[in-house]
C-alpha cells in the first residue's frame, strides 16, 4: 500500500507541476501576445537574410508557444518574401536591399524565383548588394543579381559545378545481416539501388549527369547576363578554381571587391544618405512582412485558392510536414462547394510517396476539376508521387530548375535472415494456405517476388495510364519517358510533361484567365490544426528532435540516419523520387 501511495503522490506531482509550467508560459504569451507593430522607418535597407527554411506555405498559428520560443521565426513562406519584395518597390522608406544569405535552407527553384522578382526590384532603379563572409555556391547563384557583389577578405567564394552524392549499402548490409528486398519497375527507378548494389548504375548515372547539367545551365545563364560574363567563361572559372581565393574571384569578375563588414556598411550609408556617425536603418525581411508587407492587398470577393502539397506523400491525415490525402481530400471536397472561390492552383513541393494515397489524391482532383479549373505549379521538387497528382491538372507550370518526372514504383521490405542467423534464431512458419508468405526471418521465395512484382506492375500502369490521359499522350510515349526517369522543368517541358516555364504567379495568372478573372484575392489550403500535446511535451528549449539529434551525431551521419530512416517508414508500394537530391 505505501508503494501505491508513493506512485499516487508521483503522478500527481507530476501533474500539478505540468499546469503550472502550462501556466507560466500562457502568463508569458500574454504579457508579449501583442508586440508592438513593425515600422519600416525612412531611408531604410531591407535586408534580405532568408537564414532558415524557405516552404511554399507555413500555416499562421496561434499558439502561444510558438510565439515565445520563436518556432516559426526561421521558417519563411515563399509567397510573402516575393511580396516583401514586390511592396518594397514601390516602398519610398525602402532605398535598397541588401542580401546577406548566411545558413540559407533554399532549394535552387526557390532561388531562380526570388532571384526574378529582385530583377524586377531593380527596374525601380532602387540598389540591390550582396554581402557575405562566405559563400556557398547555392547563395552565390541568388546574390550574383545584385548591381555587385563583396565578400570578407578573409573569407572565400565557392564556384566549381553542381555535384551530388548517394550512399550505397549493400556491404554495410552484410556485413550485419539485415537487407532490404526490393522490386521495383524502371530501368531508371533506382530509389532502392543503395540497397543492391555497391556503386551507381549506368541508367542512374546517366539520368543524374542529365539533370545536373539541365540545371547547372539555366544557373550559368543567370549568373552571365548578371554578371556580363558568357557561359563559356564562368565554366572555365569553375573549371580553374578561379574563386579559390577572394583574390581570385575579385580578379575573375565573379565579385566586385573584399570588404569587412564595416566597409560594407560604409557604403550602404553612403547609398541612403546616412551621416556617417549615425546607425544605417536596417529593416529584416522577417520585420517587412511582420509590418504587412508580406501581403498583397485586394477587396475583391472572388477568390483562387492555393492548396499546397508539400512534402513526402504518406498516407494519413497529413500536416506542414507531409502531404496526406485526408488533408488534402477534405481541402478539395471545401474548395469545391466554397462558390466564391473560381479556381485553383495546387503548388506541388513534393518528392512523393505512397501510391495508394497519391492516387486517392489524383481521383480528388479529377472529380474536382469537373467543377472548376485546376492550375499546378511545380517547386523544387514534383517528381514520382509528386507528379502523379499533377498529372491530371488542366495545365502545369514548372520552374526550369524544377526536378519531375520520376514515373515509377517500387516496394521494399526489410529482411534479417542474415542477422537472425548470425544470432542463432530459427523462424519456422505454420500456414492455412499454400498462397506465397514472408517472414522476415527467412530469405524472400519466388513466389512472394512474383506476387509483389504483379502488384508493382499493376499500379505503374495505373500511373502509366493516368498520365497519358491528362497529358493527352499514348500509353507508349508515357513508358518511353517514364521508367522511373528523372527530368528538370526545362527537359520536362520538351518531352510534354509539362505545359509551360513559369513561375507561381504565372499559374496563378493562368487559372484567373481559365475562371474568366479579372480581380480576386488569394486563399490558402489545407487549414490544419496543430496538436497541443505535440506542441506542449516538446523537447527542451523548443529544438526539434532533429536538431538536437544533428547537434550529436554529425551532420554526415545525420544524413544517412534519415536515409536509413525514410526507407524504414515507408508503407505499402511507394512513388517515390529515386533518392534524397542534395545539389551541392
Amino acid at each position: 500500500m505505501k508503494f501505491l501511495g508513493n506512485l499516487l503522490a508521483a503522478i500527481l506531482g507530476t501533474i500539478i507541476a505540468l499546469f503550472l509550467i502550462f501556466f507560466i508560459f500562457v502568463g508569458i504569451a500574454a504579457m508579449i501576445g501583442d508586440p508592438d507593430e513593425v515600422e519600416v522607418k525612412p531611408q531604410s535597407v531591407l535586408v534580405l537574410n532568408l537564414d532558415g527554411e524557405v516552404l511554399d506555405y507555413v500555416p499562421e498559428s496561434d499558439n502561444p508557444f510558438d510565439q515565445i520560443l520563436g518556432k516559426n521565426d526561421r521558417k519563411f513562406e515563399l509567397r510573402k518574401v516575393l511580396n516583401a519584395i514586390e511592396n518594397a518597390q514601390t516602398d519610398d522608406n525602402i532605398k535598397g536591399i541588401s542580401i546577406e544569405l548566411w545558413n540559407s535552407e533554399i532549394g535552387i527553384s526557390q532561388m531562380q524565383v526570388i532571384r526574378a522578382k529582385l530583377e524586377d526590384f531593380k527596374k525601380s532603379k532602387k540598389f540591390v548588394y550582396a554581402f557575405g563572409d562566405m559563400m556557398t555556391q547555392k547563395n552565390y547563384y541568388l546574390s550574383s543579381v545584385a548591381d555587385s557583389i563583396f565578400v570578407n577578405p578573409a573569407g572565400g567564394l565557392e564556384f566549381d559545378g553542381l555535384s551530388t552524392e548517394k550512399l550505397f549499402f549493400k556491404d554495410f548490409q552484410e556485413k550485419y545481416g539485415v537487407k532490404m528486398e526490393v522490386v521495383r519497375h524502371g530501368k531508371y527507378k533506382s530509389a532502392m539501388e543503395g540497397f543492391i548494389e555497391n556503386k551507381m548504375s549506368e541508367a542512374n548515372r546517366e539520368q543524374i549527369t542529365s539533370f545536373l547539367n539541365s540545371i547547372w545551365t539555366e544557373m550559368l545563364n543567370d549568373i552571365a547576363v548578371s554578371r556580363k560574363k558568357s557561359v563559356v567563361e564562368l565554366n572555365e572559372v569553375a573549371n580553374q578554381l578561379g574563386t579559390a581565393s577572394i583574390a581570385k574571384a575579385v580578379s575573375n569578375k565573379m565579385i566586385d571587391q573584399a570588404l569587412y563588414i564595416d566597409q560594407y556598411e560604409t557604403k550602404l550609408k553612403k547609398l541612403t544618405g546616412t551621416k556617417a556617425d549615425k546607425d544605417i536603418e536596417k529593416i529584416t525581411i522577417q520585420d517587412y512582412i511582420k509590418s504587412g508587407k508580406g501581403n498583397i492587398i485586394s477587396s475583391a470577393k472572388d477568390k483562387i485558392a492555393i492548396l499546397y502539397a508539400q512534402g513526402e506523400i504518406m498516407y494519413g491525415k497529413g500536416d506542414e510536414k507531409y502531404i496526406g490525402q485526408e488533408a488534402m481530400i477534405e481541402a478539395l471536397q471545401k474548395i469545391k462547394k466554397d462558390k466564391a472561390i473560381k479556381a485553383i492552383v495546387l503548388r506541388i513541393n513534393s518528392p512523393g510517396g505512397s501510391a495508394l494515397a497519391s492516387d486517392m489524391i489524383w481521383r480528388e482532383i479529377e472529380v474536382t476539376k469537373k467543377v472548376k479549373p485546376v492550375v499546378v505549379s511545380m517547386g523544387n521538387l514534383a517528381a514520382s508521387g509528386g507528379y502523379y497528382i499533377a498529372c491530371n491538372a488542366d495545365r502545369i507550370f514548372a520552374e526550369p530548375t524544377t526536378i519531375t518526372g520520376s514515373i515509377g514504383v517500387f516496394g521494399a521490405i526489410p529482411n534479417m535472415t542474415g542477422l537472425a542467423g548470425k544470432m542463432g534464431i530459427n523462424a519456422e512458419q505454420v500456414s492455412t494456405n499454400k498462397s506465397p508468405n514472408y517472414s522476415v526471418f527467412e530469405p524472400m521465395s519466388n513466389e512472394f517476388h512474383e506476387y509483389i512484382k504483379g502488384s508493382i506492375d499493376e499500379i505503374y500502369q495505373t500511373f502509366v495510364s493516368h498520365v497519358a490521359q491528362g497529358r493527352k499522350l499514348s500509353i507508349a510515349q508515357v513508358d518511353s519517358i517514364a521508367q522511373g526517369r528523372v527530368w528538370t522543368g526545362m527537359q520536362a517541358k520538351e518531352i510534354g510533361l509539362v505545359d509551360e516555364l513559369g513561375s507561381m504567379q504565372n499559374a496563378i495568372a493562368y487559372a484567373a484567365k481559365l475562371a474568366k478573372l479579372t480581380s480576386y484575392k488569394l486563399t490558402e489550403y489545407p487549414r490544419y490544426k496543430k496538436d497541443f500535446k505535440d506542441e506542449f511535451f516538446m523537447t527542451p528549449f523548443g529544438k526539434s528532435k532533429e536538431k538536437m539529434l544533428m547537434e550529436e551525431i554529425g551532420v554526415e551521419n545525420y544524413k544517412m540516419y534519415k536515409t536509413l530512416q525514410s526507407f524504414q517508414k515507408m508503407e505499402g508500394i511507394q512513388a517515390r523520387l529515386p533518392y534524397e537530391i542534395e545539389i551541392k
